[in-house]
């Protein structure tokens, strides 16, 4: 069975937000042209506590530099997608309701997590994977944002699972910080046997 994981399609990371994607709006009626044809449609919402570790306020610093943390580098970024405020919604024109399985993440006040799958750790598992294979679910769909960021982890981490995996290349939008984010992001994924398909 296939299933699509639609990542982090959030008004934060949409223009006008406090970490917007370029190009971000482009995915949405992509996404909604193809959601409803998979057995199983899960999206990934960004949902961090006030304060949390990923922010450059709670450190003093600027956004976009990286620090150390027991968990890994830790790129630091400006306050988005906190828990109950608006920027942590999903886009309004995204259609939710193929949608059977919300994964919230970077809940954690001191550990960030980029992929549907694990946190930064690489190791404390959001619970997805075992989720999707008790499900018989044996290839993965990622869309969604941002492609050298938390689709890049998705995906790195659904091929560790043992999901055969592919990105819709036409479905997802990167922030490229820093510059070069995306070719290698995209590098990476492909000399690890991950799809890029066109849907």
């Amino acid at each position: 069975m296939d299933a699509l994981i639609i990542i982090d399609v959030q008004n934060d990371f949409c223009t006008g937000g406090a970490l917007a994607v370029p190009g971000s709006e482009e995915v949405v009626p992509r996404i909604n042209a193809v959601s409803s044809n998979f057995a199983l449609t899960a999206a990934t919402q960004d949902w961090h506590p006030p304060g949390h570790i990923s922010f450059a306020s709670a450190h003093g610093e600027t956004p976009g530099k990286t620090i150390g943390l027991p968990s890994g580098p830790q790129m630091l970024w400006p306050d988005h997608c906190v828990q109950g405020s608006p920027g942590a919604d999903f886009h309004p024109e995204l259609n939710l309701k193929p949608v059977s399985l919300i994964i919230r993440k970077g809940t954690r006040p001191k550990m960030d997590s980029y992929s549907a799958f694990l946190e930064n750790d690489h190791s404390t598992s959001t619970g997805l994977a075992a989720c999707l294979k008790s499900l018989g679910v044996t290839k993965v769909f990622l869309c969604g944002l941002a492609t050298d960021y938390c689709v890049y982890f998705s995906a790195m981490d659904a091929v560790a699972a043992g999901f055969e995996t592919a990105v819709i290349e036409n479905a997802v939008r990167g922030v490229n910080i820093p510059e070069g984010s995306i070719t290698a992001a995209v590098e990476t994924m492909k000399k690890n046997s991950i799809q890029f398909v066109k849907l």
